[in-house]
């Protein structure tokens, strides 16, 4: 026993070791990246200039000029001095955190570069990232509730894409209230089905979200085209106007980037507020987590294994049909075929980023929504990088992400897991 303790004690220093190694040679990579890709290709004496006050906004906040090329120098060593620092002694359970940092900075960097000779809206791009978030972010909370439970929740994009339509279709016939509550209900059942042929009949729970994704592709593909197509009223619901929170929305710079948005926004922030607090501060939390790390144990103390488990995949369901819903209420106000592109697996993403925690996923949806938002914006400066590229950037950001880069997360220990209740006889 004492000998299987010590090789387990070995191996992980070993992978403590080489992860240290990994991620310091990741943080060099990204320090020299700065220099070599923007410092070295920007003459001296070039300024950038940010604008602070966002579009539409009454506020006159100054403008934020810096010489280009002693930022960049800066940047790149301090991202350097963060790398060698972990390459020689690591940062410990700080090391995503200080991942996120350098890549904030290497961002930052190329947005300085970017701007170079010329202006960019600073506060315009952090709401339009944090707008690009809102979806993201609410998969990646609906995952969360999920795997929370131990049940694996593929399925996510194809609840997303359905409550976007039923959401719109709804929204079209009797307003948009009727809509937003038809487009969680209409997540909340596909998360029914997902769980009953999970929890009840034990089918793999990826081949049963696999099976929900193309079904919603399909169906929705089929009633667009066959339907919305040709009865144009069914697909007008409109969209939810901004909310501007009085006194808030006044601060400069800050106010209309946080308090001035629709109810999706919103929502998102107080889904993410009462998911953490739930999560981790109440006993309701506390049992769902149970069943997600040792179900046998929650099933011996008198917990409901098969309920919660129900509760938790339905409650995500709901969770990403509000998700859903805000590309079709929220966002553009009509619903058009495969317009999710993907954000319920880059909430996926984001929820494994977060370490399956509601924080930490908030946190990588702001990543995400950030990789999202530059293909438009830097089109529209004329970066010359081709648009394909930059229409790759979130998916990209994706792949590095599910590669392991930030590290083996925490995930909980009986997710995937079918529950076979032992008979008591």
């Amino acid at each position: 026993m004492a000998t299987t303790t010590t090789t387990l004690q070995s191996a992980a220093e070993y992978g403590s070791d080489r992860r240290r190694r990994v991620m310091g040679i990741v943080f060099l990579a990204l320090a020299a990246g700065i220099w070599l890709l923007f410092a070295r290709t920007t003459a001296p004496g070039m300024e950038t200039t940010f604008n602070l006050n966002p579009g539409g906004s009454q506020s006159s906040f100054p403008d934020w000029v810096f010489d280009t090329l002693t930022l960049l120098n800066v940047l790149a060593g301090f991202a350097a001095v963060l790398g060698a620092y972990q390459l020689f002694r690591g940062f410990g359970k700080r090391t995503n955190l200080i991942l996120g940092l350098v890549a904030g900075l290497f961002l930052f960097g190329f947005l300085s570069w970017v701007a170079s000779g010329t202006s960019l809206n600073l506060a315009g791009l952090l709401r339009a990232t944090l707008i690009r978030a809102v979806p993201i972010t609410l998969g990646a909370l609906s995952g969360v509730l999920c795997e929370r439970a131990g049940v694996v929740n593929i399925a996510i994009e194809g609840m997303m894409l359905m409550a976007a339509m039923v959401a719109a279709i709804f929204g079209s016939v009797a307003g948009l209230g009727v809509g937003l509550v038809a487009g969680v209900l209409s997540g909340g059942l596909l998360a029914w089905i997902h769980a009953l042929l999970s929890i009840k009949y034990k089918t793999d729970q990826i081949v049963s979200g696999t099976v929900i994704n193309i079904f919603a592709v399909g169906i929705t593909s089929f009633i667009a085209a066959k339907f919305l197509a040709s009865y144009r009223h069914l697909n007008n619901p409109g969209i939810y106007p901004d909310i501007s929170i009085p006194g808030l929305v006044d601060i400069p710079f800050i106010g209309p980037i946080f308090f001035q948005h629709n109810i999706f926004f919103f929502g998102m922030v107080i889904f993410l507020a009462l998911l953490h607090f739930g999560l981790f501060y109440t006993r309701w939390g506390l049992r769902l987590r149970s069943v997600g790390e040792h179900p046998k144990a929650a099933d011996t103390l008198g917990i409901n294994v098969f309920r919660t488990r129900y509760m938790a995949v339905i409650l995500g369901g709901m969770m990403a049909g509000f998700g859903g819903a805000y590309f079709t209420l929220g966002s553009v106000g009509r619903f058009d075929e495969v317009m999710t592109a993907g954000r319920g697996f880059i909430g996926l993403a984001a929820m494994i980023f977060g370490n399956w925690k509601p924080v930490g996923s908030f946190g990588a949806g702001l990543l995400f929504g950030f990789a999202d938002m530059l293909a438009a914006r830097l089109a529209i400066l004329g970066v010359r990088i081709p648009s394909e590229f930059l229409l790759m950037a979130p998916y990209i950001a994706t792949m590095i992400i599910l590669a392991g880069v930030v590290g083996r997360g925490q995930m909980p220990a009986a997710d995937g897991q079918p529950y076979e209740k032992e008979d008591s006889h």
